[in-house]
């Protein structure tokens, strides 16, 4: 279930996440009690031991966008069978990153579903982020 960001009035973060790393650029990300880890190719100087964190960007665009509209089509008794995201990173020089996002379903879909669904995807919590940015306030503790 995609998290619901709200404005908050205390300090309270809706999601928080650990990276530790102690050598080299191999980090271990915890989340509750999930774990992985990110790195950089070897080519960059890593380990290759995990996704690169711009991989790990669009993953989390991609997911919060299955999700969101996999339970967009279970409240409208919609099938859409196999959901599949392809997300794509184009920096461009002199503008801002572009992010591709394709969206393929297994099931047969109207045009109207298709539309629906595209504004969903628009809507969704992480395309919120991406789309307008997020404050970074970062201070060492």
């Amino acid at each position: 279930m995609p998290i619901r960001y709200r404005a908050r009035m205390s300090d309270t973060p809706a999601v928080n996440v650990i990276i530790e790393g102690q050598t080299g650029y191999a980090q271990e990300i915890h989340a509750g009690h999930h774990r992985w880890t990110s790195d950089e190719p070897q080519s960059r100087g890593g380990a290759d031991t995990g996704p690169i964190p711009s991989a790990l960007l669009l993953s989390a665009l991609g997911a919060c966008t299955a999700i969101t509209l996999r339970m967009y089509a279970e409240r409208k008794k919609w099938e859409l069978g196999t959901i599949r995201i392809r997300c794509s990173l184009f920096p461009r020089k002199d503008e801002r990153p572009r992010i591709d996002r394709e969206l393929t379903f297994t099931a047969s879909l109207s045009e109207d579903q298709r539309v629906k669904l595209l504004e969903i995807a628009g809507k969704t919590p992480i395309t919120k982020i991406v789309m307008d940015g997020a404050e970074v306030a970062t201070k060492i503790g």
